[in-house]
């Protein structure tokens, strides 16, 4: 028992007047006035210090213990432990001096983070400025050390307060890209600071700083010529260095490097976009490692360094492989060599976990800005290629770092068979999480492979990953998803026994970009319709029927499909009938390759106009080498000098190769035939040795055509057309020989039986040209595949000086957009299943990725799927995968959502589940109702509609909170309390045909955050606790409520099964004596509806 209020008692006050005594309350006793000073003074210590302020002003005795508080405390923390906030607001030069004069023996001062500090006073003015906060600190005698985030403060710090230590972190808070003006910082020699991170900010040099332990230098614009001339920080732990606007020549970068070495308990160096001297480090590394030089890195990382070479990253890790943790490698030394070399050196990395290849910063891939606004900017001019690492370097990864368990893989278009990864010596065994991005070349079958081999992976992160082929492959002869664009014949024939594709292109190449998938354009648009045995013929010409090779020479047919000429054979129709034109022949035999063809396809890489000029230069020079052997053609000749500017070639000759009896002459305009042969035969009027054509045509359309990247069109008299922007979408693939008929008709247009009639001269520049070019190309090897790459961001052309010109065509926009042929004919998505089979497995994102089918065989630790817009993923198919809990569907536009929740529900309830879904088109709720509640699903159900846009989680993320309990109530009495179980069979359902289907089904409506939701359920238990008062278990402090959430049980009280049990006990009494049982499992299907209008919304929580 507690005291007896005072209150009771009555104390008599004699009244001046009558002498009657009057009756007075007494007040409650004041306990904190009781409390010592020492008391109080030891409480304050556990209190923000804006909380003690306000003591101030209740009490005399507070007052003074605040007063004696302060004048004793050695330790302030304006921001209250939150670093990341501002202190108070309200201060004033006048006021915070005050403060600080009643804390004398103050010595460290954290949280001084100012949201606003004018630079100098202002006369008759209070403000919060620079000079004032200065002089309050200077009021202090004992002050050791402050803790800022303002860039002139700790400037002035330095200057004014030399003997002051910056503690913690210091981090500016107005950093930007580009780098603001104003912010300026010059780093004293003298300075006091062991962590400085610099983020958008003008810095004139990095001195000779000897406390310094920690340097984040982000968009740091380094503004002395030599920035580093007196750089040494011996005391440096982490060095970082990202996008920084620094000197341009490599030389000055020296004195960092030797700066560098000298810090002898360096664990931390990261370089992205820092131009140092190529080599400079391995000869630095030589002349320090004796003495410790870089021997404690447990972190390296390149990004984007223009020279760095293999010796210098391989040094680095040799110096550092006792200690070494985590390793990013830029794509230019994402090669075989360095493991082979590393391999080599037999060297144990006892403590490595986490390799990064293929490592780009985020900066770079998130950044809008093109290359040539960064390089204005002041950021090193550099250009990052695709790495080159195959098959075979990533086997030796595993042989040089046997404990790897972290493997990111990124825009690597060599690996084709991961299977293949796995060897005696490289078993993967502790491998535990891998993510692959952007490496378009592996195969399906073989990363599903991979996973089964796996015995500790436990996280898969797949993006952008096996792309959907495009449209018409299948029907224009083209080994769809190769990811490269040759024809079935030649990859067939080249790799009969091999299962990496076109794997010997590969591993002595360098620069290579990544290759997208081919794209084939038929610019047919208004063609008579083709009789039955003329399409035959072309199915048949562009299907299976490549494999009748010529005999005599089977390499050289296969550069004849890859380069692209038309053979019109014995008894053939030409494939498509053209109308009566008159045609100019351009031949292009200098040009070793098919040019770049810019698309807007928004799956390709982005591969610089720069580089593949010096592919073509190199391949050119080599074709240059075997041209000698060949026979030379004046006529074709000057046509391959004329340039851009081409003219029509005089000339006489029969039109085509020679054609035999039956044959059409087909006048061709020959518009970018690369590397051509021609079949052995006479130029002029002898018979060709093939009996089937090689390639196709693509006829123009009446109308103006105008070229593409640079390239010019010449009509029959000789008049240049000027450029199209329409013609981004003509695309031609490398792979299928095309020749363009672009042409407009001059004469009146014949009918089908007509023969066409050839300007003299056209057949001879054909003819000449191909013998010219077979002679040439005899011995011709593809230094790179033959792709189909694209440019986005160059403006300069893709055509080299003495590259003819490609014929372009303006065709119609298909509605499908998916599709790269202009044929009205719809296709079905290529089925691609991702197979997962796993015994440790509890996850897998997938995001961007263009497989069809996802197939869960056996995974008994998988906890959860995530997809996020997987355009063509239809369906789910779940083996044996019990404890899968946590499925993610956002935006996946084509996903059958009837297949995959029939498969989720199907699985045995052993556990509970949630379904969030973000489809793109509207639902039928009523359907959907009717499947999920009517269907033989041995659980209870909610389905959650929710509107809000932008998408707010909070409703989603609540929901994990307590549907478990739900369960929990349930399970507990069917265990325990002999409560009846009830069932879902097929009689069940069959009984059952009519709403509500046998189940307690009600709805729950309300709006969170100004956006309306509905839940459709029959959970039991939930509308009584919804309904509950607060018991004595409730929570305050958590910030839902009923207002802002569906239920909000922590508010509520009901914390476990067993509390809530003592709330619902009415509730459980009716069911049991109604016979109605309940589930052990639950699950939630979350549709969230912003994206149905087909329009994704940007969501940064996906």
């Amino acid at each position: 028992m507690g005291p007896r209020r005072k209150a009771s008692k009555l104390q008599p006050s004699v009244d001046s007047g009558g002498g009657e005594p009057v009756l007075r309350p007494a007040e409650p006793k004041d306990y904190i006035n009781e409390l010592s000073h020492e008391v109080l003074c030891h409480i304050f210590r556990y209190l923000p210090m804006k909380d003690i302020m306000c003591m101030e002003c209740l009490s005399r005795k507070l007052r003074e213990a605040v007063t004696l508080y302060l004048r004793v405390v050695k330790v302030v923390d304006l921001c209250a432990g939150r670093w990341w906030e501002y202190m108070p607001s309200g201060f004033t030069d006048s006021s915070f001096l005050l403060l600080l004069k009643k804390m004398p023996d103050l010595e460290q001062l954290y949280g001084l983070h100012p949201r606003y500090l004018e630079r100098r006073r202002v006369r008759g003015y209070e403000a919060f400025s620079i000079p004032g906060v200065l002089e309050a600190l200077q009021a202090c005698p004992n002050l050791l050390g402050v803790e800022t985030s303002h860039l002139e403060l700790v400037e002035a710090v330095w200057n004014y307060m030399p003997q002051v230590h910056i503690l913690g972190k210091f981090r500016n808070r107005n950093g930007a890209f580009p780098i603001p003006a104003e912010n300026k910082l010059t780093i004293p020699i003298t300075a006091k600071i062991q962590t400085l991170h610099l983020v958008g900010v003008n810095v004139p040099e990095i001195p000779c700083v000897s406390m310094l332990r920690h340097l984040y230098l982000k968009w740091v614009r380094l503004t002395k010529p030599q920035p580093f001339k007196d750089f040494l920080c011996v005391s440096l732990r982490t060095f970082v260095m990202r996008n920084c606007a620094g000197p341009t020549n490599s030389l000055k970068y020296v004195p960092l490097v030797t700066g560098l070495a000298s810090a002898r308990n360096l664990e931390q160096l990261e370089l992205v976009r820092v131009p140092f001297l190529g080599g400079l480090i391995q000869h630095v590394v030589e002349d320090s490692w004796r003495s410790g030089g870089f021997r404690n890195l447990h972190t390296i990382v390149f990004g984007a360094c223009k020279n760095a070479l293999e010796v210098d990253l391989g040094y680095l890790i040799i110096t550092a492989a006792r200690r070494l943790h985590e390793l990013r490698i830029q794509p230019s030394l994402t090669k075989d060599g360095v493991f082979s070399a590393l391999k080599m050196a037999e060297l144990e990395f006892p403590q490595f976990e986490t390799l990064h290849l293929g490592y780009v910063d985020e900066f770079l891939l998130q950044c809008k800005m093109s290359h040539s606004e960064l390089v204005k900017y002041g950021l090193a001019d550099v250009i990052e290629n695709p790495g080159i690492i195959t098959d075979i370097g990533i086997k030796v990864v595993n042989e040089v770092f046997t404990n790897i368990k972290y493997l990111l893989i990124y825009n690597c278009p060599h690996l084709h068979n991961p299977h293949h990864w796995i060897t005696d010596q490289s078993r993967w065994s502790r491998l535990v999480d891998l993510t692959l991005v952007r490496c378009h070349a592996i195969k399906l079958e073989s990363f599903s492979q991979f996973i089964e081999l796996l015995p500790s992976l436990e996280f898969i992160c797949l993006d952008q990953m096996f792309r959907e082929p495009p449209k018409g492959c299948a029907r224009v002869g083209l080994s769809a998803g190769t990811g490269i664009g040759v024809s079935s014949a030649l990859v067939s024939n080249q790799n009969s026994n091999n299962d990496n594709d076109n794997h010997h292109h590969h591993h002595n190449e360098a620069n290579i970009p990544p290759a997208p998938p081919p794209v084939i354009n038929n610019n047919n648009q208004r063609q008579p319709p083709q009789p039955p045995q003329q399409h035959q013929q072309q199915q048949q010409h562009n299907g299976k029927s490549h494999r009748n090779l010529m005999p005599r020479n089977e390499s050289f047919t296969d550069v004849t499909e890859m380069c692209g000429c038309v053979f019109p054979g014995k008894g053939k129709t030409p494939l498509r009938r053209c109308n009566n034109v008159d045609v100019s022949v351009a031949v292009s035999v200098d040009q070793p390759k098919a040019q770049v063809s810019e698309s807007s396809c928004e799956k390709s890489c982005q591969v610089t106009s720069e580089q593949i000029k010096a592919d073509m230069k190199a391949a050119t020079e080599s074709s240059r080498r075997t041209g000698s052997k060949g026979i030379t053609t004046e006529t074709v000749e000057a046509t391959a000098r004329s340039g851009p500017d081409s003219r029509t070639v005089p000339g006489t000759g029969s039109t085509g190769t020679a054609s035999r009896a039956g044959v059409r002459p087909v006048t061709a305009s020959v518009g970018r035939v690369g590397p051509v042969a021609a079949t052995s035969g006479h130029v002029g009027g002898s018979t060709a040795t093939t009996d089937r054509p090689v390639g196709r045509i693509n006829h123009g359309t009446e109308g103006p055509s105008g070229t593409q990247t640079g390239g010019s069109l010449i009509r029959e008299n000789g008049v240049r057309q000027s450029s199209s922007h329409d013609d981004v979408d003509s695309r031609e693939p490398r792979g299928a020989a095309t020749v363009n008929h672009a042409s407009r008709t001059s004469a009146p247009q014949g009918g089908q039986g007509e023969r066409l009639h050839a300007p003299p001269g056209s057949a001879s520049a054909v003819c000449s040209g191909l013998q010219q070019s077979q002679a040439r190309y005899e011995d011709f090897v593809p230094r790179r595949p033959l792709t189909r790459s694209c440019t986005r961001t160059s403006s300069v052309s893709l055509l080299p000086e003495t590259a003819r010109p490609r014929v372009a065509v303006r065709r119609k926009r298909m509605a499908d957009k998916s599709t790269s042929t202009s044929d009205p004919v719809t296709e079905d998505d290529h089925v691609q299943v991702l197979s997962l089979k796993s015994k440790n497995l509890v996850g897998i994102t997938l995001t961007n990725c263009g497989i069809t089918d996802l197939v869960l065989k056996d995974c008994p630790k998988m906890m959860f799927v995530h997809a996020t817009r997987c355009r063509v993923l239809k369906q789910l198919q779940v083996e044996s995968a019990p404890i899968v809990n946590r499925f993610d569907y956002a935006q996946c536009k084509k996903l059958e959502m009837e297949q995959v929740l029939d498969q989720i529900l199907r699985m045995p309830p052993e556990r509970n589940r949630i379904i969030y879904m973000r489809p793109m088109h509207q639902i039928d709720s009523v359907a959907l109702e009717r499947q999920l509640f009517q269907g033989p699903y041995p659980y209870h159900i909610a389905i959650v509609h929710e509107f809000s846009n932008p998408p707010n989680i909070r409703n989603k993320v609540r929901i994990r909170s307590w549907m478990d309990t739900i369960a929990n109530i349930s399970q507990e009495l069917i265990k325990y309390e002999f409560f009846p179980e009830a069932t879902r069979t097929e009689e069940d359902v069959k009984r059952f045909s009519k709403y509500p289907w046998g189940r307690d089904i009600y709805t729950l409506e309300g709006v969170v955050d100004g956006a309306p939701y509905s839940m459709i359920t029959d959970f039991p238990w939930l509308r009584t606790l919804r309904a509950a008062d607060p018991n004595s278990y409730a929570r305050y402090d958590f910030e839902d409520d009923e207002n802002t959430t569906i239920y909000a049980p922590r508010r509520k009280g009901q914390l476990s099964a067993d509390i809530c049990m003592e709330t619902i006990g009415e509730e459980i009494s009716e069911r049991r004596q109604c016979k109605r049982g309940v589930f052990q499992r639950v699950v939630v299907l979350f549709l969230h509806h912003c994206d149905t209008p087909g329009e994704p919304v940007d969501d940064d929580y996906i």
